[in-house]
């Protein structure tokens, strides 16, 4: 099935951009990604341990025990017999390559007591959370592999946020929500260095389905999400790089509820702190199917988000194609991003542009009858202001867009800045669009547009307002 949507990608990108000029390779993209390494040939089974491949039994204990012994002489590969592993959080240690066959099926527990709550950062908030099914932290020279099934059958958490925002939302806090409703993600990589991810199928993610944090020279390969199965499930985003650099991510297929492929770097007050960018990224060769953007960068840019080059890509039905969001408490600054050789089929918006993003979810204000002495610390870094207020205004420049080609479109762009956020040095070249409405673009500088092409339902051209130099 895989090698039908590689094949079926390489015909969609030569047919509709084949005729034109490629941007140059920058030298830094065959860089990225797990450094070469070789895992010893040594082999643990889990069922050896103790697990059991019923579907029921609780297995944590005796696969982390097959782990930890594999680690224990240097490495190896950890594998189970076919059948169904019911677990909590696992812990893959360095040297270890944790391999999932074809007919293996790990199941999530449904029991978030399952899952220990550890350090970590989410939402680009640093805080205590679930740790997620499967983690890989402060390890180097591991992997995760096999074409079997992760299985985080994440639907009681999806139910749990939703009752959250029933009761949070009338209260004012719409902004806290997503961090007070603590879902474990499905597979972790924090503060590892040469991690290969590779071939994996996960659906039903309780939460974000791979974050990659903190972490440097990794590999995502070969890996398909389906977090539509059973149910949509809120923040299933599918990839997330965030605060990382030197990553490769290619060959994949994900279909999810939230960003497809999404680059973070920390938000407001609390990712100014830490400061720590996301660079050096490379996204090829994938599909995007559900989900809110093909590649999202941001809304959490506050350590800075340069040097991506996501290239060859093919989205069916995915809300937006490329969306860079922040907002005014954010700071940070996205640049040097090249877009290009993508084919979208059904897209809500081509080009997605806002610095001011979802004010209801991005801005804080405590309600009253709280008393602010008495809130968890994570409410505390939300509400904590940025000064001077200037250092919370993102800045996004030095964008290059191309070679698209989009069908089913609603618009085509929708740009929005702000008079202290002016979206500057935009090149989009050789983009063919047949959308609804043609779109917007408010307080930019500096764009050129160069063969592109909007075939508009309605008849519009692109508005343009607040600009200097953008003539479309």
């Amino acid at each position: 099935m895989k090698r039908i949507h590689y094949l079926l990608l390489a015909v969609c990108l030569l047919s509709s951009v084949g005729a034109f000029a490629q941007h140059k390779t920058p030298e830094w993209v065959a860089k990225v990604g797990s450094r070469k390494f070789n895992f010893k040939k040594d082999t643990y089974s889990v069922n050896k341990y103790g697990a059991v491949n019923d579907g029921k039994t609780l297995n944590t204990a005796a696969i982390q025990k097959a782990i930890d012994a594999c680690a224990a002489k240097g490495g190896g590969v950890v594998f189970f017999e076919s059948g169904k592993y019911l677990t909590g959080s696992l812990f893959v240690k360095s040297g270890v390559n944790l391999k999932i066959d074809q007919g293996v099926e790990i199941l999530g527990s449904q029991d978030i007591k399952d899952y220990p709550e550890i350090d970590t950062r989410i939402a680009g908030i640093e805080m205590k959370w679930p740790a997620a099914l499967i983690n890989i932290l402060k390890q180097e020279k591991a992997g995760i592999s096999g074409s079997g099934l992760i299985n985080a059958q994440g639907k009681p958490f999806w139910d749990y946020y939703w009752n959250l925002r029933k009761e949070y939302d009338p209260k004012g806090l719409r902004w806290i929500v997503d961090y007070d409703a603590k879902r474990p993600r499905t597979i972790l990589i924090e503060s590892s260095k040469d991690i290969i991810l590779k071939e994996v199928n996960v659906q039903q993610a309780g939460f974000w389905t791979v974050q990659v944090l903190y972490s440097s020279y990794i590999t995502v390969d070969q890996i398909t999400i389906r977090n539509n199965v059973d149910g949509h499930g809120p923040s299933t985003d599918g990839i997330d790089i965030d605060s990382s650099s030197w990553i490769l991510v290619q060959n994949c297929d994900i279909d999810c509820n939230d960003d497809n492929f999404c680059l973070k770097a920390g938000r407001d007050w609390d990712g100014l702190r830490v400061n720590r960018p996301t660079e050096y990224i490379v996204i090829r060769n994938s599909v995007a199917r559900k989900g809110a953007g093909v590649l999202t960068l941001g809304s959490e840019t506050s350590g800075g988000i340069r040097h991506v080059w996501a290239t060859d890509l093919v989205g069916y039905g995915t809300g937006n194609s490329i969306n860079i969001k922040s907002a005014r408490t954010r700071g940070g600054i996205v640049e040097d991003v090249y877009f290009g050789n993508i084919t979208m089929h059904g897209v809500g918006n081509v080009v997605q542009i806002n610095p001011d993003w979802n004010p209801a979810y991005s801005y804080s204000t405590l309600p009253a009858g709280y008393n602010p002495d008495s809130i968890p610390g994570h409410w505390t870094k939300l509400l904590k202001h940025v000064e001077p207020e200037s250092k919370g205004i993102p800045h996004i420049q030095n964008i290059n867009i191309y070679n698209v080609k989009a069908t089913g479109a609603k618009k085509a762009i929708n740009a929005i800045g702000y008079s202290e956020s002016i979206l500057k040095n935009f090149n989009l070249s050789n983009i063919t669009v047949e959308t609804a409405n043609a779109g917007d673009i408010n307080f930019a500088q500096d764009w050129k547009l160069d063969n592109v092409v909007i075939k508009a339902a309605d008849g519009s051209k692109i508005k343009v307002e607040n600009s200097v130099n953008v003539k479309p």
